[in-house]
Protein backbone atom coordinates (compact mmCIF):
# COMPACT_ATOMS: atom_id res chain seq x y z
CA UNK A 1 0.00 0.00 0.00
CA UNK A 2 2.80 2.16 0.70
CA UNK A 3 4.93 1.51 -2.74
CA UNK A 4 1.47 2.53 -4.46
CA UNK A 5 0.76 5.62 -2.91
CA UNK A 6 4.70 6.56 -3.23
CA UNK A 7 4.09 5.84 -7.33
CA UNK A 8 0.63 7.18 -7.29
CA UNK A 9 2.15 10.26 -6.01
CA UNK A 10 4.89 10.13 -8.45
CA UNK A 11 2.71 9.56 -11.55
CA UNK A 12 0.71 12.59 -10.56
CA UNK A 13 3.96 14.50 -9.94
CA UNK A 14 4.85 13.50 -13.41
CA UNK A 15 1.58 14.79 -15.01
CA UNK A 16 1.83 17.88 -12.85
CA UNK A 17 5.35 18.55 -14.67
CA UNK A 18 4.28 17.34 -18.32
CA UNK A 19 1.58 19.93 -17.98
CA UNK A 20 3.79 22.78 -17.27
CA UNK A 21 6.48 22.42 -19.88
CA UNK A 22 3.29 22.24 -22.56
CA UNK A 23 1.88 25.25 -21.29
CA UNK A 24 5.37 27.17 -20.79
CA UNK A 25 5.89 26.00 -24.54
CA UNK A 26 2.59 27.30 -25.55
CA UNK A 27 3.54 30.58 -23.76
CA UNK A 28 7.22 30.39 -25.51
CA UNK A 29 5.50 30.37 -28.82
CA UNK A 30 2.85 32.62 -28.60
CA UNK A 31 5.66 35.39 -27.89
CA UNK A 32 7.58 34.65 -30.70
CA UNK A 33 4.87 35.07 -32.68
CA UNK A 34 3.70 38.11 -31.74
CA UNK A 35 7.82 39.34 -31.53
CA UNK A 36 7.45 38.15 -36.06
CA UNK A 37 4.09 40.18 -36.03
CA UNK A 38 5.71 43.24 -34.62
CA UNK A 39 8.64 43.19 -36.33
CA UNK A 40 6.78 42.92 -39.46
CA UNK A 41 3.84 45.74 -38.44
CA UNK A 42 7.20 47.88 -37.84
CA UNK A 43 7.46 48.34 -41.47
CA UNK A 44 5.43 51.00 -42.64
CA UNK A 45 3.98 49.42 -46.03
CA UNK A 46 3.36 45.97 -44.14
CA UNK A 47 0.95 47.61 -41.82
CA UNK A 48 -0.76 49.93 -44.51
CA UNK A 49 -1.65 46.98 -46.57
CA UNK A 50 -3.17 45.05 -43.43
CA UNK A 51 -5.14 47.80 -42.14
CA UNK A 52 -6.48 48.76 -46.08
CA UNK A 53 -7.92 44.83 -46.87
CA UNK A 54 -9.07 44.83 -43.03
CA UNK A 55 -10.76 47.77 -43.65
CA UNK A 56 -12.85 46.27 -46.70
CA UNK A 57 -13.11 43.39 -44.40
CA UNK A 58 -11.27 41.09 -46.91
CA UNK A 59 -8.92 38.29 -45.19
CA UNK A 60 -5.14 39.00 -46.08
CA UNK A 61 -2.02 37.10 -43.94
CA UNK A 62 1.10 37.00 -44.72
CA UNK A 63 2.73 34.23 -46.18
CA UNK A 64 6.41 32.51 -47.00
CA UNK A 65 9.57 33.80 -47.10
CA UNK A 66 9.26 36.39 -44.86
CA UNK A 67 7.78 34.13 -42.12
CA UNK A 68 10.92 31.38 -43.26
CA UNK A 69 13.48 34.05 -43.20
CA UNK A 70 12.46 35.53 -39.44
CA UNK A 71 12.27 31.84 -38.13
CA UNK A 72 16.05 31.19 -39.90
CA UNK A 73 17.14 34.74 -38.33
CA UNK A 74 17.57 35.87 -41.86
CA UNK A 75 16.64 39.67 -42.83
CA UNK A 76 13.78 39.81 -45.63
CA UNK A 77 13.33 42.16 -48.15
CA UNK A 78 10.23 40.46 -49.82
CA UNK A 79 6.83 40.46 -48.07
CA UNK A 80 3.56 38.31 -49.83
CA UNK A 81 0.46 38.22 -48.96
CA UNK A 82 -1.88 35.58 -49.24
CA UNK A 83 -5.90 37.76 -49.88
CA UNK A 84 -8.80 35.91 -49.64
CA UNK A 85 -10.06 37.70 -53.13
CA UNK A 86 -10.57 37.08 -56.46
CA UNK A 87 -8.31 39.45 -58.65
CA UNK A 88 -10.56 41.86 -59.60
CA UNK A 89 -11.70 42.64 -56.18
CA UNK A 90 -8.09 42.68 -55.44
CA UNK A 91 -7.77 45.31 -58.21
CA UNK A 92 -10.80 47.13 -57.18
CA UNK A 93 -9.05 47.57 -53.50
CA UNK A 94 -5.78 48.81 -54.82
CA UNK A 95 -7.49 51.79 -57.01
CA UNK A 96 -9.87 52.60 -54.35
CA UNK A 97 -7.12 53.23 -51.95
CA UNK A 98 -4.77 54.65 -54.95
CA UNK A 99 -2.01 51.96 -54.64
CA UNK A 100 0.32 52.01 -57.10
CA UNK A 101 0.91 48.24 -58.75
CA UNK A 102 2.18 46.31 -61.21
CA UNK A 103 -0.11 43.60 -62.70
CA UNK A 104 2.21 41.74 -64.99
CA UNK A 105 1.43 38.29 -63.60
CA UNK A 106 -2.35 39.12 -62.82
CA UNK A 107 -3.64 36.00 -64.74
CA UNK A 108 -1.63 33.79 -61.57
CA UNK A 109 -3.76 36.72 -59.20
CA UNK A 110 -0.95 38.32 -58.30
CA UNK A 111 0.34 42.26 -58.48
CA UNK A 112 3.74 43.91 -56.92
CA UNK A 113 3.35 46.96 -55.34
CA UNK A 114 6.05 49.13 -56.10
CA UNK A 115 8.73 50.52 -53.64
CA UNK A 116 11.98 51.29 -53.28
CA UNK A 117 13.33 50.20 -50.24
CA UNK A 118 11.24 46.61 -50.08
CA UNK A 119 8.99 43.95 -52.83
CA UNK A 120 5.27 43.52 -51.65
CA UNK A 121 3.43 41.18 -53.32
CA UNK A 122 -0.46 40.30 -53.38
CA UNK A 123 -1.69 37.28 -54.72
CA UNK A 124 -5.33 35.67 -54.24
CA UNK A 125 -5.87 32.68 -52.74
CA UNK A 126 -5.47 30.11 -55.63
CA UNK A 127 -5.40 26.51 -56.75
CA UNK A 128 -2.42 25.41 -59.36
CA UNK A 129 -4.17 22.73 -61.67
CA UNK A 130 -2.46 20.53 -65.25
CA UNK A 131 1.19 21.52 -63.89
CA UNK A 132 3.43 19.99 -66.13
CA UNK A 133 7.26 20.68 -66.17
CA UNK A 134 6.46 24.61 -65.90
CA UNK A 135 3.16 25.11 -66.98
CA UNK A 136 0.43 25.19 -65.26
CA UNK A 137 -3.20 26.57 -65.00
CA UNK A 138 -4.87 28.85 -62.02
CA UNK A 139 -8.51 28.43 -60.06
CA UNK A 140 -9.23 30.47 -57.74
CA UNK A 141 -10.43 30.05 -54.24
CA UNK A 142 -11.32 30.84 -50.42
CA UNK A 143 -9.84 27.78 -49.24
CA UNK A 144 -6.45 28.61 -47.43
CA UNK A 145 -5.64 24.67 -47.58
CA UNK A 146 -5.78 24.64 -50.60
CA UNK A 147 -3.80 27.66 -51.25
CA UNK A 148 -0.78 26.16 -48.88
CA UNK A 149 -0.88 22.65 -50.85
CA UNK A 150 -0.01 24.50 -54.27
CA UNK A 151 3.50 25.75 -52.60
CA UNK A 152 6.89 24.44 -52.80
CA UNK A 153 8.32 23.32 -49.70
CA UNK A 154 6.79 23.49 -46.29
CA UNK A 155 8.71 25.90 -44.77
CA UNK A 156 7.29 28.19 -47.54
CA UNK A 157 3.52 27.36 -46.35
CA UNK A 158 3.42 29.03 -43.04
CA UNK A 159 1.18 32.24 -42.44
CA UNK A 160 0.39 34.84 -40.25
CA UNK A 161 -2.53 37.17 -39.76
CA UNK A 162 -2.85 40.94 -38.51
CA UNK A 163 -3.93 39.55 -35.26
CA UNK A 164 -1.30 37.58 -34.42
CA UNK A 165 -2.90 34.13 -35.74
CA UNK A 166 0.33 31.94 -36.60
CA UNK A 167 -1.33 29.06 -39.68
CA UNK A 168 1.31 26.02 -40.23
CA UNK A 169 -0.06 23.60 -41.98
CA UNK A 170 2.44 21.11 -42.99
CA UNK A 171 4.96 21.40 -39.82
CA UNK A 172 6.93 23.71 -41.48
CA UNK A 173 8.58 25.35 -38.41
CA UNK A 174 9.13 22.07 -37.31
CA UNK A 175 11.38 21.08 -40.32
CA UNK A 176 13.47 24.61 -40.03
CA UNK A 177 13.73 23.51 -36.59
CA UNK A 178 14.82 20.27 -37.71
CA UNK A 179 16.97 21.50 -40.41
CA UNK A 180 15.35 19.91 -43.32
CA UNK A 181 14.08 20.95 -46.75
CA UNK A 182 10.86 19.73 -47.27
CA UNK A 183 8.59 19.14 -50.27
CA UNK A 184 4.75 19.27 -49.65
CA UNK A 185 3.33 15.87 -50.94
CA UNK A 186 5.19 13.49 -53.00
CA UNK A 187 8.64 14.69 -54.33
CA UNK A 188 8.44 13.39 -57.66
CA UNK A 189 4.97 14.39 -58.51
CA UNK A 190 5.98 17.99 -57.01
CA UNK A 191 9.57 17.86 -59.23
CA UNK A 192 7.49 16.81 -62.68
CA UNK A 193 4.82 19.63 -61.70
CA UNK A 194 8.14 22.32 -62.01
CA UNK A 195 11.56 21.62 -62.67
CA UNK A 196 12.42 24.64 -60.72
CA UNK A 197 11.91 23.03 -57.71
CA UNK A 198 14.96 21.48 -58.15
CA UNK A 199 16.36 24.89 -57.86
CA UNK A 200 14.56 26.00 -55.01
CA UNK A 201 15.96 23.13 -53.27
CA UNK A 202 19.75 23.23 -53.69
CA UNK A 203 18.85 26.77 -52.73
CA UNK A 204 17.43 26.05 -49.57
CA UNK A 205 19.98 23.81 -48.50
CA UNK A 206 21.88 27.08 -48.22
CA UNK A 207 19.51 28.06 -45.63
CA UNK A 208 21.08 26.20 -42.76
CA UNK A 209 24.21 25.22 -41.33
CA UNK A 210 23.54 21.78 -40.22
CA UNK A 211 21.81 19.56 -42.65
CA UNK A 212 19.48 16.97 -42.49
CA UNK A 213 18.34 15.43 -45.69
CA UNK A 214 15.85 13.33 -46.14
CA UNK A 215 15.96 9.90 -46.86
CA UNK A 216 15.47 9.51 -50.54
CA UNK A 217 15.10 12.80 -51.57
CA UNK A 218 18.70 12.72 -53.11
CA UNK A 219 17.59 9.79 -55.31
CA UNK A 220 14.29 11.80 -56.60
CA UNK A 221 16.43 14.73 -57.01
CA UNK A 222 19.28 13.17 -59.10
CA UNK A 223 16.76 11.37 -61.44
CA UNK A 224 14.79 13.92 -62.34
CA UNK A 225 17.60 16.58 -63.09
CA UNK A 226 18.55 15.73 -66.73
CA UNK A 227 14.85 17.00 -67.77
CA UNK A 228 15.60 20.56 -66.15
CA UNK A 229 16.70 21.54 -69.89
CA UNK A 230 13.25 20.89 -71.66
CA UNK A 231 11.76 23.44 -69.22
CA UNK A 232 14.16 26.05 -67.93
CA UNK A 233 16.03 28.61 -69.80
CA UNK A 234 19.98 28.67 -69.05
CA UNK A 235 19.52 33.06 -67.53
CA UNK A 236 16.78 31.34 -64.87
CA UNK A 237 19.36 28.70 -64.29
CA UNK A 238 21.91 31.58 -63.67
CA UNK A 239 19.85 33.73 -61.68
CA UNK A 240 18.86 30.72 -59.59
CA UNK A 241 22.67 29.55 -59.14
CA UNK A 242 23.21 33.70 -58.25
CA UNK A 243 20.75 33.28 -55.37
CA UNK A 244 22.14 30.05 -54.05
CA UNK A 245 25.76 32.12 -53.71
CA UNK A 246 23.95 34.76 -51.50
CA UNK A 247 22.70 32.11 -48.50
CA UNK A 248 24.54 32.63 -45.16
CA UNK A 249 25.85 28.48 -46.38
CA UNK A 250 25.85 28.67 -49.79
CA UNK A 251 28.76 25.64 -49.93
CA UNK A 252 25.43 23.56 -48.83
CA UNK A 253 23.80 24.16 -52.14
CA UNK A 254 26.43 23.49 -54.36
CA UNK A 255 28.52 20.48 -52.45
CA UNK A 256 28.04 17.32 -53.32
CA UNK A 257 27.80 15.38 -49.62
CA UNK A 258 28.66 11.92 -50.81
CA UNK A 259 31.80 12.76 -52.61
CA UNK A 260 33.73 15.60 -50.35
CA UNK A 261 35.42 18.59 -52.32
CA UNK A 262 33.30 17.65 -55.11
CA UNK A 263 30.60 19.80 -56.87
CA UNK A 264 26.84 18.39 -56.85
CA UNK A 265 24.50 16.42 -59.47
CA UNK A 266 22.72 19.65 -60.37
CA UNK A 267 25.52 22.29 -60.46
CA UNK A 268 28.02 19.60 -62.68
CA UNK A 269 24.65 19.12 -64.80
CA UNK A 270 24.14 22.36 -65.44
CA UNK A 271 28.06 23.58 -65.48
CA UNK A 272 28.10 20.64 -68.61
CA UNK A 273 25.06 21.87 -70.76
CA UNK A 274 26.57 25.33 -70.04
CA UNK A 275 30.08 24.54 -71.79
CA UNK A 276 28.45 22.55 -74.52
CA UNK A 277 26.07 24.96 -76.01
CA UNK A 278 29.09 27.93 -75.36
CA UNK A 279 26.71 29.95 -72.60
CA UNK A 280 29.56 32.06 -71.50
CA UNK A 281 27.84 34.69 -69.11
CA UNK A 282 26.80 31.32 -67.11
CA UNK A 283 30.66 30.28 -67.24
CA UNK A 284 31.73 33.96 -66.48
CA UNK A 285 29.64 35.10 -64.21
CA UNK A 286 28.37 32.33 -62.56
CA UNK A 287 30.01 28.93 -62.59
CA UNK A 288 33.62 31.01 -61.72
CA UNK A 289 32.01 32.34 -58.30
CA UNK A 290 30.51 28.45 -57.76
CA UNK A 291 34.76 27.30 -58.56
CA UNK A 292 35.63 29.82 -55.33
CA UNK A 293 34.02 27.22 -52.91
CA UNK A 294 36.05 24.70 -54.42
Amino acid sequence: MILENIYSGLSLNLVIITLYIIAKAKRRKHCMKQEILNKFLSIKNVEKIFNIFIKENVEIRLVGGCIRDYLLNVESKDFDFAVNCHPKALIKILNKNKITYNDYAIKYGSVAINSSEMNFELTSLREDTKQKGRHAEVKFTNDWQKDALRRDFTMNALYLSSSGSFYDYFNGEKDITNNQVRFIGKIDKRIQEDYLRIFRYYRFLGCFNYLNIIEGYQESLIKHIPQIKKYIKFEIMRNEILKMLKNKYAINSLIDFNRIGKKNELIDTVNNWWLEDNYFIGLEKCMNKVNSFF
